[in-house]
């Protein structure tokens, strides 16, 4: 069974020594100062930078087609023999987007729908990134049932830090 785990940032550490992961993604805003953890190699951290905004802010990075592939290639190149570990600031937004991304990415024949529902249960409080969602939805060929599937499971409930959570593939 492959997982992937995701967290905020203050439950890296943790979520790295409890799934024993080898393989990190790390979603944080330009100004996150962020190096990566004993035990990762640099072949194996993806580190991608960018705001968690859905449309276009002055002074802020708008997630963008590029950040997907990205994550898409990054997911395609991990072995699956470790959880891979995702996590952004709050563990709220981003990588439960990215978290979806990779699971769909690494099979394609997911249920989209049983997906969103599933994350809802495993994270009350997430809200996934509906701009990288939309746009994995276009580079993954989905033609609207990805984006509409997350849409459905609505805003998670509000809180400052996500909860670590494992989806399952």
């Amino acid at each position: 069974m492959t997982i992937i785990a995701v967290c905020p940032l203050t439950k890296l550490e943790a979520t790295l020594q409890q799934t024993g992961s080898n393989f990190l993604l790390s979603l944080l805003s330009m100004d996150t100062e962020f190096s990566r953890p004993a035990g990762i190699e640099a072949d194996n951290h993806l580190i991608l930078r960018f705001n968690d905004i859905i449309t276009p802010k002055d002074g802020l990075v708008l997630p963008n087609q590029h950040h997907v592939e990205r994550i898409i290639r990054f997911a395609l190149n991990w072995d699956q023999k470790l959880p891979i570990v995702v996590h952004c600031w709050a563990g709220i937004s981003r990588s439960p987007a990215a978290a979806a991304i990779i699971a769909v990415a690494l099979d394609p024949s997911r249920d989209v729908l049983e997906l969103a529902t599933s994350l809802r249960t495993l994270s009350p409080m997430m809200t996934p990134n509906i701009k990288m969602i939309e746009l994995a939805d276009e580079l993954l060929g989905l033609d609207g049932k990805f984006l509409d599937a997350i849409s459905l499971i609505g805003r998670g409930q509000d809180t400052f830090e996500g909860n670590q959570f494992q989806v399952l593939i």
